[in-house]
């Protein structure tokens, strides 16, 4: 019986299915991505419309964060689930802190360096400018840096291969 991937990658047209395959590990991170940003944006937009109102920040920091969790789970389980190694966990979390970090500076940056927030301008121009800026710039730029880092620091080993060490040729 075919796997779910297999039936979706059935789907697809034969023109794309090579870049598909050789790009799989990108592909899944980065629909593991856009199924986050869809859960930040509700989390943030329903925060800043009611308990956090005059906290964007807060309210963008705390929807990335919860979505962080869900992307460890859907990162470590489909993405990346034949590399890792023992820490990846607490790395995972430390990469993904500097990225809120990173996702929250350009925030931070319209509203409190260009002003971009009332009464300087109008409550349209306010929530047009923390989207592009926290959710589009944030996040793409937080995006780039999590794939590299991810790459480079948390999924770095695959499980499917021993150690190097066990891979060495026996002494006699």
């Amino acid at each position: 019986m075919p796997s779910p991937t297999q039936r979706a990658l059935a789907r697809v047209p034969e023109r794309y299915k090579p870049f598909l395959v050789q790009h799989r590990k990108l592909v899944k991170f980065a629909l593991v991505g856009g199924t986050c940003f869809v859960l930040t944006t509700v989390i943030d937009l329903g925060l800043k419309l009611t308990v956090l109102q005059s906290k964007p920040v807060v309210a963008l920091t705390v929807a990335t964060v919860v979505a962080t969790v869900v992307s460890y789970v859907l990162n470590r389980q489909w993405s990346f689930r034949a590399n890792g190694k023992q820490r990846e966990a607490i790395l995972f979390f430390v990469v993904s802190a500097l990225a809120i970090a990173v996702n929250d500076v350009p925030l931070v940056f319209s509203r409190y360096v260009l002003d971009f927030r009332e009464p300087d301008v109008s409550h349209a121009v306010q929530e047009g400018a923390d989207f592009l800026s926290g959710m589009i710039v944030g996040t793409l730029l937080a995006m780039v840096f999590r794939y590299w880092a991810m790459n480079r620091w948390v999924f770095t080993r695959s499980r499917l291969q021993p150690p190097a060490e066990e891979l060495a040729p026996e002494r006699v």
